[in-house]
């Protein structure tokens, strides 16, 4: 068994053992330590393996390393084989899931400690971690596309594990058929380019666009197609409903699902597929148009959430929205080093949140939290200098990142433009601006606990603090991790507009001043008990409304799409179809079944004369037809 097998497969077998005997028995056969152990030990070793393969992918040149598991299916000359592919771009990729869901798994342990589902939740996330790494080793669309819908499987698991709460249930099925509406998309893609090229495999497909061999086949129609995929995975506009309600999970699982796996899969499949892509500017351009306006959107609404989770998840919205601002302007590279920062910061966020639920005992509104700074100062630490690093404070590593995506926005020859650049400078202003409120109201304001709650409050055991502190160094050193030079080779830069390059040294500084800019309207506006806030909350009824309802694109959805598809089921599937259709023939043929029984029934009378009469009949009915036919 290769290395890249082994790698994929650990996790696997985690989630075999944590679901036999840490689930199926109740956790009492292997116990907490045990279950533990098996869900962090075995994804661990695929992190090392990880080192090992990406090692050994240096040693030769940076050849891509191919290693093939068994053929799947054989259909006439053509075959599909389950096999495993290491680039550069899946080192990266690889590194990132691996290093950080291995993190988060060790933070687990702390954090899920008293729940009774201990050993359920750990298999979960084990298979959520096979299938993410099947997605990113997969050398074709095919072994992809089990991965896709494997992680949402996974996360359907997982956003709904406390399903005895039915809010819990909704969130994961809603993110469980918001993603099928976005595979329908990448499913009809891999249609077309299999039908155009007769192949899966991604590194064919791009080579054979490089090479002028794709013939008539509508690449844009197929980067279209596969990007309402990408939409739906990533939670772009309009599929991005279900992102900000998979909070309902516990606070590890939103870091999985936000920082290190599924919502970057589409950002991956898109990188992945760049050689398609860059024949397809038209499916280019809506991908920049449809990012730099998620990012705006979600921006906005995250200005004025009061659930630390939500200010988290609509943050995660937007900041997909930069990456894929940067995929379609052609920084491929630097949408994965976005990726990459991201998975430091927003994992340190998310857990830095769970640490502050975790001492205020499952309080989640920003308003019932502050003064928290001295009380869990190890939190506080590690959670202000990731909420630095995403607001872009340099020199931490949202700064280089982000500050990339942006210049290559307003100046790349492939789509780059000054208003993709204004859109993206104004939400780099608001997400500094939100973060900067989240990081005053729960840790810097005056307490506004309850005070049975106060009175409880305590830091977060070590296996959790020990992961924040790895990630929050992440978070400040990460951005000197030069991944697009070193993505360069596979996924070249794009070209720029000579006339704007002395624009660069302006716009870095701009982009500076708009994370300190949101940093001081923050503190200007939550000083002290932020009345400015609430006065100026107060002048904006209307606006801060619809920002806290989010614009009402769920009770849009819910009216456009629910009423009409539950009186579809209802007046038409269920009662013409189901009720007068099917069961009223199967009725029918109940009824007839037991009229003629009962008929037949009445001939049995017991009596030697009559059946003696029926023989004689029966007999001179059969003389007569003889007679007539014969």
């Amino acid at each position: 068994m290769g290395t890249l097998t082994l790698i994929v497969l650990l996790p696997l077998l985690g989630f075999l053992l944590n679901g036999v005997w840490g689930t199926a028995l109740g956790g009492r056969a292997m116990g907490q330590r045990a279950v533990a152990i098996v869900g962090c030990v075995l994804p661990l070793l695929s992190f090392a393996l990880a080192l090992q393969a990406c090692m050994q992918l240096a040693r030769g040149g940076w050849a891509p390393i191919v290693e093939t598991a068994y053929r799947w299916a054989q259909l006439g000359d053509s075959g599909f084989d389950v096999a495993f592919y290491l680039d550069r771009l899946s080192a990266v990729m690889l590194l990132v899931v691996t290093g950080v869901g291995s993190a988060i798994h060790v933070y687990s342990i702390g954090y899920m400690a008293q729940d009774k589902g201990f050993g359920r939740f750990f298999a979960y996330l084990n298979l959520f971690l096979f299938f993410m790494l099947l997605l990113v080793l997969g050398r074709s669309m095919l072994v992809l596309f089990v991965g896709w819908e494997g992680v949402g499987l996974a996360s359907y698991l997982l956003i709904g594990f406390w399903f005895d709460d039915v809010a819990n249930a909704r969130a994961g099925k809603k993110a469980f058929v918001t993603n099928r509406v976005g595979d329908a998309g990448f499913l009809l893609g891999m249609f077309l380019l299999y039908q155009g090229l007769g192949t899966l495999e991604m590194d064919r497909i791009n080579a054979a666009f490089a090479a002028g061999q794709a013939g008539m086949l509508p690449a844009s129609l197929a980067g279209v197609l596969l990007f309402i995929g990408a939409s739906g995975k990533s939670a772009q506009i309009p599929l991005h409903v279900w992102l900000p309600d998979a909070m309902a999970g516990p606070t590890p699982v939103s870091a999985l699902i936000h920082a290190a796996t599924m919502v970057t899969a589409g950002v991956y499949l898109v990188a992945r597929l760049s050689g398609l892509y860059l024949h397809a500017p038209e499916a280019s351009a809506l991908i920049a148009a449809v990012g730099v306006a998620t990012a705006f959107f979600a921006a906005t609404i995250a200005l004025v959430q009061t659930d630390i989770k939500k200010v988290l998840a609509y943050s995660t919205v937007s900041q997909l929205g930069f990456m894929f601002l940067a995929l379609g302007v052609g920084a491929y590279g630097v949408a994965i080093f976005h990726l990459v920062t991201h998975a430091f910061f927003k994992a340190c966020l998310f857990l830095g949140a769970g640490s502050v639920i975790h001492a205020l005992h499952g309080e989640q509104d920003l308003r019932k939290m502050g003064g928290l700074a001295r009380r869990i100062p190890v939190t506080f630490v590690t959670f202000a200098i990731a909420t630095a690093a995403i607001a872009g404070i340099p020199p931490l590593a949202g700064f280089f990142s982000k500050d990339e995506i942006l210049w290559f926005a307003f100046a790349s020859a492939r789509g780059g433009s000054p208003w993709l650049w204004a859109v993206a400078a104004a939400t780099a202003l608001m997400t500094a601006f939100y973060m900067f409120r989240l990081l005053w109201l729960a840790f810097l304001t005056p307490s506004r606990m309850a005070r049975d709650v106060e009175a409880r409050v305590h830091e977060s055991p070590p296996s959790m603090t020990g992961v924040l502190v790895l990630l929050a160094a992440l978070s400040a050193v990460g951005g000197f991790i030069a991944v697009p030079h070193f993505l360069e080779p596979q996924l070249a830069l794009p070209p720029l507009h000579e006339s704007l390059l002395a624009a660069e040294q302006p716009l870095l500084w701009i982009s500076v001043a708009l994370a300190l800019a949101g940093l001081a309207l923050a503190a200007a506006l939550y000083a002290g008990r932020g009345e400015r806030a609430r006065r100026l909350a107060a002048a904006l009824t209307t606006p801060h409304r619809w920002l806290l309802g989010k614009y009402y694109v769920d009770e849009l959805y819910e009216r456009v799409l629910g009423a009409p598809l539950v009186w579809l089921s209802d007046r038409v599937l269920l009662r013409v179809s189901d009720r007068l259709l099917i069961d009223g023939a199967l009725h029918g043929a109940t009824a007839i079944g037991r009229l003629g029984a009962a008929l037949l029934g009445r001939l049995q009378t017991g009596s030697l004369q009559v059946y003696a009469w029926f023989v004689l009949i029966g007999i001179a009915g059969a003389l007569w037809w003889g007679v007539r036919h014969v």
